[in-house]
């Protein structure tokens, strides 16, 4: 009976999450943060940000393929299923409903100037997530000069985003700073300015003499 109620929250979870998500994979974002790290407990938002990651260098829709890591790192193979079968439901009912009464649905103008506030909102909720990743991600000057570089290289260059995954990859195994902290201390001892430990205030105190 748990085995099937924790079934049935994954799929509730990813269809609401389908069911919510307009504009894409990348959309998909903000809720998931909200669905899984948030409310869940399910992943961290570093866990969160290399599914969408990995989802981007594999083949098929961004938005499935991190549904099904999620599902996988859960329940395994029949997680994977649940939480892929749950991503795409809506949109598969949805699709079908529109298909079947609205031929002309794309031209609708009520239809359009909806999608017009639809995408704005999105915008929004994107930029908002990609902050709190940035936050959590960016935590050296390596770190900024390599999301810069892979900001460039997409955004300046329309390169495939692929690429900029992969070549990330590459740089933090073979820079071993890269996984280091650089931030210069402030206040007691902290990066953000808290006390640190006894131990580490005794060091201070042994240099400082």
């Amino acid at each position: 009976m748990d085995t099937l109620k924790s079934f049935w929250r994954l799929f509730a979870a990813f269809f609401k999450i389908g069911i919510m998500t307009f504009g894409g994979g990348y959309a998909m974002l903000p809720m998931l943060e909200r669905e899984i790290v948030e409310k869940h407990g399910w992943t961290t938002r570093e866990e969160l940000l290399d599914y969408f990651a990995i989802g981007q260098c594999t083949p098929g829709i961004i938005a499935v393929n991190t549904a099904t890591f999620i599902g996988y790192k859960l329940k395994k193979i029949p997680g994977g299923v649940v939480a892929t079968v749950g991503v795409i439901t809506p949109s598969v009912i949805i699709i079908s409903v529109i298909a079947a009464l609205l031929s002309g649905f794309g031209d609708n103008v009520w239809v359009t100037k909806a999608f017009v506030g639809i995408r704005v909102a999105v915008g929004a909720l994107i930029t908002s997530s990609v902050i709190k990743l940035v936050k959590s991600s960016v935590k050296n000057v390596l770190h900024i000069l390599l999301a810069v570089a892979a900001f460039v290289v997409v955004a300046v260059f329309g390169q495939n985003p692929v690429w900029a995954v992969l070549a990330a990859a590459v740089f933090g195994l073979c820079v071993p700073a890269c996984g280091t902290m650089t931030w210069k201390k402030t206040g007691q001892g902290k990066p953000d300015g808290t006390a640190g430990t006894e131990k580490e205030k005794s060091e201070e105190g042994q240099n400082d003499a």
